[in-house]
């Protein structure tokens, strides 16, 4: 599946691929056909799931508009996400996540070095943390088997959705792009902080899977077969 990546001069990879697992759809982002398109998909859904009342299905196509909305008016390369409806004791739980792409741009005036956006990133977490009875948030460096050395940001964080503060975990993976000023960020977030380690481990394994194209178009043989694995749909974007 093919989207758009902003393409450089010199020898930065013009596109990345990124698998993730079966159960993950891709989000419309077209304002002309999201609505429609997000409705459908999660009318589908909840077909199985018949013990979810009409305002909890109508508030998941809003939290999916929502995101989706959010995501294009950020300029995101690809937003994805996931559902599923468990049933419980006490009534249906409902396990969701997205994931976001996007390519972001370091100022000329600020370092563009990895190490100093992650310190940078820990300070403001830091500072967001204090007085909002929040963790304040943990900030690491990582190794990534396609990709190289990258940032990962984990923190609890509240969602203001129509008045509501929502807790909402999240992890983001910043790559930096060779040869560029660039970095691709994977934003991951849930609403079921509960399960927030499970869901991490989710985020990392599509992390892990992803891959620079070669800069001259040439197919990179080794690096398309360690992106094979347990992961499904592979979005290969340019």
């Amino acid at each position: 599946m093919t989207q758009p990546v902003t393409e450089r001069p010199g020898t930065a990879p013009a596109g990345y691929t990124l698998r993730f697992p079966d159960s993950w759809w891709q989000l419309d982002l077209d304002p002309n056909t999201r609505d429609a398109s997000i409705r459908r998909r999660i009318e589908d859904q909840v077909k199985l799931a018949p013990q979810l009342s009409r305002e909890q299905v109508d508030g998941l196509i809003r939290t999916t508009r929502r995101t989706a909305r959010e995501a294009h008016a950020q300029g995101a390369l690809r937003a994805s996400g996931m559902l599923r409806i468990l049933r419980a004791g006490s009534g249906p739980l409902v396990l969701s996540a997205t994931m976001v792409v996007l390519r972001i741009s370091v100022p000329e005036e600020q370092s563009e070095d990895l190490a100093d956006l992650v310190v940078a990133a820990a300070m403001q977490l830091g500072t967001e943390a204090e007085g909002s009875g929040l963790p304040p948030g943990e900030v690491e460096l990582v190794e990534l088997p396609g990709a190289g050395a990258a940032g990962r940001i984990t923190r609890i964080e509240e969602v203001d959705y129509q008045g509501t503060r929502v807790p909402t975990a999240v992890r983001h993976t910043l790559i930096p792009v060779p040869n560029n000023r660039d970095y691709l960020v994977l934003a991951g977030s849930t609403p079921n902080v509960d399960l927030a380690e499970q869901f991490y481990e989710v985020f990392d394994a599509i992390a892990e899977s992803f891959r620079f194209d070669d800069p001259a178009g040439a197919a990179d043989p080794a690096a398309e077969a360690a992106a094979e694995g347990p992961m499904g749909e592979a979005d290969k974007g340019k």
